[in-house]
C-alpha cells in the first residue's frame, strides 16, 4: 500500500468521523458521570467490537451478516434497549437525595467496557461499512491481509483518538460544574445514553 493511498484513506475516515455517532454520545455520557480515566474502559469496549467487525469484514462474512436480516435486527434493537434502560436508570437515580453528590455511585470498569462493546456491536452494519470501504483502498496485486491490518489499525487509532477527545471534553465540563448541579449532570449523562440509543436505532450503514 502506497503512502498516497493510505493518506487518502485517512482523509476518508476523518470525514466519516466528522459527525458524532452513538459511540461518541456514549463516551460523552460515561465521561461526564464516571470521569475520563474510567471512560477509557468504554472506549476500549467500543474498539474491541470494531476490531471484531473489521476481522469479520476481512474474512468476507459481511454478506452473511447482511443476509441474516432477523439476526441483524435482534442484535441492533437489543443494544438500543440496553442503552435506554441504563439511561433511564441514571436519570431516575438523579432524583434520589444524596448526602454528597460527589459520592454518586459509579459503574464498574467491566460494565463500562460492556456498554462500549454493546453500543458498537449493536451496529452490525459497521461490518458492511468496513467491507465496502476496504476494497476501495486495497491493491489485489499484493498480499491483502497486511493491507486489511493496516487499514483496520488506522481506523481504530483514529476512532480511539476521537473517543478520547470526546471523553476528555466531557470530563473537563463535568469538573467545572458545581456540586449542587451534579443532579443535572447525571440527567444530561442519562439523556446522552438515550440519545445514543435513538441514533443507533435510526442510523444506517456507519461506524460502531
Amino acid at each position: 500500500m502506497s503512502a498516497d493511498v493510505w493518506l487518502l484513506y485517512v482523509g476518508t475516515v476523518l470525514v466519516f468521523m466528522a459527525a458524532p455517532g452513538p459511540s461518541h454520545l456514549l463516551m460523552l455520557s460515561v465521561s461526564m458521570s464516571n470521569g475520563f480515566s474510567r471512560s477509557l474502559a468504554t472506549a476500549a469496549g467500543d474498539l474491541t467490537a470494531n476490531a471484531i467487525q473489521i476481522l469479520l469484514a476481512g474474512l468476507g462474512l459481511a454478506a452473511v451478516i447482511t443476509d441474516s436480516g432477523s439476526i441483524f435486527s435482534v442484535v441492533k434493537w437489543a443494544g438500543v434497549a440496553y442503552l435506554i434502560w441504563i439511561g433511564l436508570g441514571q436519570i431516575i437515580t438523579s432524583f434520589k437525595s444524596r448526602a454528597d453528590a460527589n459520592e454518586a455511585p459509579k459503574a464498574s470498569v467491566r460494565r463500562l467496557w460492556l456498554r462500549g462493546f454493546v453500543t458498537s456491536a449493536a451496529n452490525p452494519k459497521a461490518v458492511v461499512f468496513f467491507a465496502a470501504l476496504f476494497p476501495q483502498f486495497i491493491d489485489t496485486q499484493i498480499p491483502v491481509a497486511p493491507q486489511i491490518a493496516i487499514l483496520g489499525i488506522t481506523y481504530i487509532v483514529i476512532d480511539g483518538t476521537f473517543l478520547s477527545a470526546y471523553g476528555k471534553g466531557a470530563s473537563w465540563l463535568a469538573q467545572k460544574i458545581r456540586v449542587h448541579h451534579r443532579k443535572w449532570l447525571d440527567r444530561a449523562a442519562g439523556s446522552g445514553l438515550i440519545g445514543a440509543a435513538i441514533l443507533l436505532g435510526v442510523r444506517g450503514v456507519g461506524r460502531g
